[in-house]
Formats: C-alpha cells, sequence, structure tokens
C-alpha cells in the first residue's frame, strides 16, 4: 500500500518542483511573456523578450524555439508591408494614361524583387496561417503582374 501512494506522491513532489522553477526563473518568465506576444501578433515585442530570456539562460529552449518564430514570422509581415507598398506604387503607375517603357521596366523589377524575395521565406508549423496565406496572395498577384509585364 506504502508504493501505491509513495511513487505517485514522488511523482507529483517532482513536478510541483520543476513548475515552480520554471515559474519563478527568470528567464523562463520572459519566455513565457514572448510567447503570450508571439500568440498575440506582436512579434516585435516577442523577439525582444525572448532574446532577453535566451540572454539570460542559453540553455532556455523555449526563449531560442520563440526568438526563431518571431523572427520568422518577421520575414512574413515584411514581406506583406512590402507587398502593399509595392502594389500601391504599381497601380499609380497603372493610372497613368500611357504606360512607357521606364515604367514597365520598373514594374517588372519590382515584381522580380518581390517573387525572389517569397522564395527565401521559409513557413514552419507555428507560423500563423494568415501570414502565410497572405503572403503567398502578394506572390501570386506579382507572379501573375510579372508573367503579364515580360509578354
Amino acid at each position: 500500500m506504502s508504493n501505491k501512494i509513495l511513487l505517485p506522491t514522488v511523482a507529483l513532489s517532482i513536478l510541483l518542483i520543476m513548475g515552480l522553477y520554471f515559474l519563478t526563473n527568470p528567464s523562463y518568465q520572459k519566455s513565457i511573456q514572448a510567447k503570450y506576444y508571439f500568440e498575440m501578433g506582436d512579434y516585435k515585442e516577442s523577439l525582444v523578450l525572448a532574446k532577453e530570456a535566451f540572454s539570460k539562460d542559453v540553455y532556455n529552449r523555449m526563449a531560442s524555439t520563440i526568438m526563431a518564430q518571431s523572427i520568422t514570422a518577421l520575414k512574413y509581415v515584411s514581406y506583406i508591408e512590402m507587398g502593399k507598398k509595392h502594389m500601391l506604387e504599381i497601380n499609380e503607375i497603372a493610372k497613368k494614361s500611357d504606360i512607357i517603357d521606364g515604367d514597365r521596366a520598373k514594374i517588372r523589377m519590382i515584381c522580380e524583387i518581390m517573387v525572389d524575395s517569397y522564395v527565401k521565406l521559409a513557413p514552419s508549423v507555428v507560423t500563423d496561417g494568415s501570414l502565410v496565406s497572405d503572403a503567398a496572395e502578394y506572390n501570386s498577384k506579382f507572379e501573375k503582374l510579372l508573367e503579364k509585364v515580360t509578354r
């Protein structure tokens, strides 16, 4: 009877000690905060906190993982922002009654840059699906535009 009670009690005690360590360790506290900001979509703040946590404890795998995830998410955010900016620029050119060769070359160059930039993005399983789909949507638009301009 004592083994049936002793083993679960020891296991529970070990789990409680590990949990307390996890919650009281400053590095893991920062990691938890970083994870929160990552889940909320504030990737810059998440990266800052994950770097702080990692600098306090280089063996903190949670901080390392969140740091990598935040960097990947920020690359997607940057690509999407560039896509929006360049689409507005291309739309302004398209509004002109006569598009000159220089404008076509500019559009082609922008599209080539955006398509090449998209290839460099590497989604992970935890990358926000909306970021991945938005980036893919912009890539598709730039590919179609590139095809039209190079004809």
